[in-house]
């Protein structure tokens, strides 16, 4: 007898599930419920869409109804509502965009209702000049707008990877754009002094960045939005895109008797299957276990929830399948520039009791002979063990093979030793001999087994420079365009006959542009009884460090 399977929602998690299950048996019965007119779209794309990177709107339509229809035998039914689920009859009530309701049975379900944006209760926020952007009707609804009212300024309230992208693409319209976050800094998967970089991209681009600052209420005034911050500054704009996160769309699922997190997600178990049997759920209104951290958290990507619904298919289909975790790998495009993560930031690693070490490098994206080689910006984060617990990086290019390397060794239980081991493929055009993952691999070696003792940029404030000796290695040239308050310029190639010039009996903080002749002259001091300790990722990393934007 065949199986009757119905999956509630599409778009990432649903329908690769329903296409894997297809795959797996093709005799059994399976029903799509999608509450909107689209079942698989690219969430991804539609930033850019209406920043008119992408000129045709069919372009982010991945599958029709009628195509998975005809392809995986589905029975597709759009405008169609789930409204709850009864478990012990086995039975989803569905409501039609005509108002009416019926039941439909099954014998096994999968939900992936996603997640829907946050709208928190701040005075004036129903205002018809306030957008959110999670569908495609947001999207048709924000570019009808700026057409239709030719806006000219706009504010994105957050500073997300949606709010981000949003800004971006807004820019490329010619619109003013502010972006306001209560954060100290955007993007929150990245560590402060990795942040800046892209706020400093921003700002370049002609961004305002309003941070550290939140809304206290939105005015509707004449053809404007008022935005009155927590600080006391006011904004006036003609449009406000909201793009504060996430919260799973899961009310319909209240009385169900599934079991829910903290924080309102579907608790499901290694299988995608919940505390019911037979009911399993996937994408963002799912908790998961964090690869790196262990614990149950919620990270809305698209990848992990594609692979979601895949093994909830499995499953459902007998195989055994399960899901190891989310390591919360992400990109973004910001103008020229790329900003990349995998695993966990040093802010989140110390909440949860963790003192990580953290290795900085700039290498160039390819060798400096072939034309065109820009630098990369690496943290690279690890423990006593030389476990990979995280990566951040930012550059022109070269950016994402970087950390999907680093992800990927993370994934296969890697530690930097295996970074520094790696055989990646170089010429002149696309690496250099020893790969910038290499490079990170020995720098982060080189800490755990004792040859170099680093030093933070954040912990200049701590250091007290009449019993400390801060000493800047690069040469005299560019000491003199720019170089750190206190320090002292001995060039690394005249530091042998120069020794004589510090005191040994005084701790030794050396620098120079991005960390290398720094190691270099730690060990030669070292060797000759001083105390070191080199400035991870030099003078570059001090320099993004103390960026502080306020453009407003």
């Amino acid at each position: 007898m065949s199986k009757k399977v119905i999956i509630v929602g599409g778009v990432a998690g649903g329908a690769s599930a329903a296409a894997r299950l297809r795959r797996l048996d093709e005799k059994a019965e399976i029903i799509l419920f999608e509450r909107g007119e689209y079942i698989s779209f690219a969430n991804c794309g539609l930033p850019y869409y209406i920043g008119g990177d992408i000129k045709d709107r069919s372009r982010l339509l991945v599958q029709t109804p009628e195509a998975m229809q005809s392809r995986f035998n589905l029975d597709v039914r759009i405008n169609s509502e789930v409204t709850s689920i009864n478990a012990l009859r086995r039975t989803v009530t569905v409501r039609q965009s005509n108002g009416e309701e019926y039941e439909e049975s099954f014998d096994a379900l999968l939900l992936s209702p996603g997640a829907k944006p946050i709208k928190p209760s701040i005075p004036g926020i129903d205002s018809e000049r306030i957008f959110t952007l999670r569908s495609l009707p947001d999207t048709d609804r924000i570019k009808s707008y700026i057409e239709d009212h030719h806006v000219k300024r706009a504010a994105v309230i957050g500073g997300g990877f949606i709010g981000i992208e949003m800004a971006e693409n807004l820019i490329q319209r010619g619109i003013e754009v502010t972006i306001i976050e209560a954060a100290p800094h955007i993007l929150a998967p990245f560590d402060s002094d990795m942040a800046v970089y892209a706020e400093q991209e921003l700002e370049d681009k002609g961004a305002r960045l309003a941070l550290g600052d939140s809304v206290e209420s939105f005015e509707a005034v004449s053809n404007e939005v008022h935005i009155q911050l927590k600080s006391g500054r006011k904004i006036a704009s003609d449009m406000v895109i909201l793009a504060i996160g996430v919260t799973p769309d899961t009310n319909f699922l209240l009385e169900s008797g599934i079991e829910f997190g903290a924080r309102g997600h579907i608790v499901v178990n290694e299988r995608m299957e919940t505390n019911i049997q037979g009911i399993y759920a996937v994408g963002d209104a799912v908790e998961v276990n964090h690869f790196v951290l262990g614990n149950q958290t919620a990270i809305p990507l698209a990848g992990p929830a594609n692979k979601q619904g895949r093994i909830a298919a499995d499953n459902i289909a007998g195989l055994t399948s399960q899901y190891h975790g989310t390591q919360g790998t992400s990109i973004l495009k910001i103008f020229g520039m790329t900003a990349a993560a995998t695993g966990v930031n040093v802010r989140t690693l110390k909440q949860n009791g963790q003192t990580p070490h953290v290795a900085f490098v700039h290498p160039p994206s390819h060798a400096t002979y072939y034309p065109g080689a820009s630098s990369i910006t690496l943290k690279l984060i690890f423990n006593d063990e030389g476990r990979i617990l995280g990566a951040q990086a930012f550059g022109k290019e070269g950016v994402d093979k970087r950390i999907d390397v680093i992800a990927t060794v993370m994934r296969l239980k890697g530690t930097v030793q295996d970074l520094s081991e790696l055989e990646l493929s170089y010429a002149p055009p696309f690496s250099s001999a020893k790969d910038p993952v290499n490079m990170a691999g020995y720098v982060a070696q080189n800490i755990l087994d004792g040859r170099t003792d680093v030093w933070l940029s954040d912990e200049l404030d701590d250091l007290e420079i009449p019993d400390t000796q801060l000493v800047d290695v690069r040469t005299e040239d560019e000491h003199s365009v720019g170089a750190i308050p206190g320090s002292i310029n001995i060039p690394v190639d005249e530091l042998r006959e120069s020794l004589h010039e510090l005191n040994p009996s005084k701790p030794v903080y050396t620098y120079c542009q991005v960390g290398q002749r720094g190691y270099i002259a730690s060990q030669i001091l070292t060797q000759n009884g001083f105390k070191v300790r080199n400035l991870s990722g030099g003078y570059k990393s001090y320099k993004a460090n103390p960026f502080k934007t306020d453009s407003i």
